[in-house]
């Protein structure tokens, strides 16, 4: 491996790992960076959010290593500058809503704070990372590292922002692994990535069945569980994400394809005006007591 961002393992195993963002992914990103041993740093505003992201990476970790079968129980702490959560990291991973409005500032907070050797990605689920990068100095240690929802689906998309530092994709490819992750390098620049570019076209076919009337999500759900022998189905994995967050890809989606049925995005938008935005707050396509 050849890169200005070119590390081993055993150079980086001893640095910090800086989150922003501790929301339903930030956390669980998070979760899997503490799994070596080492300190993963989460920055978030709010005391609360920092403290249950990190209540989240404590209570669950011992069962992840059980389960997995290696690693070491490391330790995240939260912080409210961006600063700290910065100093001395290898690796930063922004985690934070899906909106340009707020990770194009942000990135140009991260790059003034960050140490010159830090890798830039962003967890973003519809946006290039290269949409992002306005205010980045240097544009070859950006890119997308889009995670869907560890521990549980450890797949990991990553993408070149269009001038990314090959030695910096094949650092990511050669040391995630050890934490668990698993890595697929999107050959070209693609909305929504490989496995969510797929998955949307499913979700947004699921959604249209129930906006349309034919089925309720309870139908959809038992359908996939016994077709497919999964454990959750795409109503119950949209809950989980969060129907807010999932109409944000949504409408990200349909602002580059305007031919996408409007009626997906007006039932999603319903539930999000309701408040129900899933398991973070009680009530989704489900009710969770």
């Amino acid at each position: 491996m050849t890169g200005k961002y070119t590390y081993t393992f055993e150079e980086i195993q001893n640095r910090p790992v800086a989150v922003i963002g501790a929301g339903t992914l930030g956390r669980r990103i998070a979760l899997m960076l503490a799994s070596r041993g080492g300190t993963v740093r989460i920055y978030a505003r709010r005391e609360e959010q920092r403290a249950e992201a990190t209540q989240f990476v404590t209570d669950n970790l011992p069962k992840l290593l059980q389960d997995r079968g290696f690693g070491e129980i490391g330790v995240a702490v939260g912080t409210a500058s961006l600063e700290q959560a910065l100093d001395g990291a290898w690796l930063v991973i922004e985690s934070v809503p899906e909106r340009l409005d707020i990770k194009v500032p942000l990135w140009g907070e991260i790059d003034r704070a960050a140490p010159p050797s830090t890798i830039f990605a962003t967890n973003s689920s519809s946006f290039p990372s290269r949409l992002m990068a306005e205010n980045i100095r240097d544009k070859t240690r950006l890119c997308n590292t889009h995670f869907y929802m560890p521990p549980q689906f450890n797949a990991l998309d990553l993408m070149s922002d269009g001038q990314t530092d090959r030695g910096l994709l094949d650092t990511l490819l050669a040391v995630l692994p050890e934490f668990g992750l698993h890595p697929f390098e999107a050959l070209k620049e693609s909305t929504g990535f490989i496995f969510n570019r797929v998955w949307a076209a499913i979700k947004r076919e699921c959604i249209a069945v129930v906006a349309e009337g034919v089925a309720r999500p309870q139908d959809v759900d038992g359908m996939f569980k016994v077709n497919w022998g999964v454990p959750a189905g795409p109503f119950q994995m949209m809950d989980m994400v969060g129907l807010d967050v999932v109409l944000d890809i949504e409408n990200n989606y349909a602002r580059e394809f305007p031919h996408l049925p409007v009626s997906v995005r007006d039932l999603l938008q319903s539930y999000v005006d309701a408040g129900r935005l899933g398991l973070k707050t009680g009530e989704g396509f489900y009710s969770y007591s």
